[in-house]
């Protein structure tokens, strides 16, 4: 079993999971988000004492924080047993780029000259970092949810808004690729 849990799926395989998890919540009537797991967190510790936006039944939402607990858990489990020791397998043409940048092929899951211990405090990983996790947590408060809400959830229950905000991913994520990377490493 642990055999064919380790090896490699097909990427449909994904697809299909997608899409029966999809089926299932829209048959319970619920919606797909891991962003608004912070707010129940929060509100779970009290936060509702502090804010109005924390004062609400988030116990009505304790299956999406099992959700996000669960993702943690098989998140580790997959890193720590189910892992081969070749890393990520990524294409030619991404190693090429990232050695363009100074950085080379990741023998793990990170390329070690971005999250590498020693990296940690320099200033393009300070950057990327402090900036980035700004600008994300700011993102997915102004969209209302984050990408894999607007892109699996949203896009499914074919709302616009979501639609809109998945086209501003993918444009933020080819500007940063293409434009910001560069000029930070």
């Amino acid at each position: 079993m642990i055999e064919f849990i380790s090896q490699p799926w097909p990427w449909y395989a994904s697809g299909l999971a997608i899409a029966v998890v999809m089926f299932l919540l829209v048959f319970f009537g619920k919606n797909f988000g891991f962003s608004s797991n912070f707010r129940h967190f929060c509100a779970a510790c009290g936060g509702g004492k502090y804010s109005k936006f924390f004062d609400y039944d988030w116990r009505s939402y304790g299956w999406s924080l099992l959700f996000l607990i669960g993702t943690v858990i098989g998140g580790w489990i997959a890193g720590n047993f189910l892992t081969t020791t070749d890393g990520v397998q990524i294409s030619e043409a991404t190693i090429n780029d990232l050695g363009k940048l100074g950085i080379a092929a990741p023998t793990g899951l990170q390329p070690n000259e971005i999250f590498g211990i020693d990296q940690v405090f320099t200033f393009p990983v300070l950057i990327l970092v402090v900036l980035g996790g700004f600008l994300v947590g700011f993102g997915t408060r102004w969209a209302g949810g984050c990408t894999s809400g607007h892109a699996i959830s949203g896009l499914s229950n074919l709302q616009l808004p979501s639609l809109i905000a998945v086209i501003g991913f993918f444009i933020g994520g080819l500007i940063t690729t293409h434009l910001l990377l560069p000029l930070i490493f």
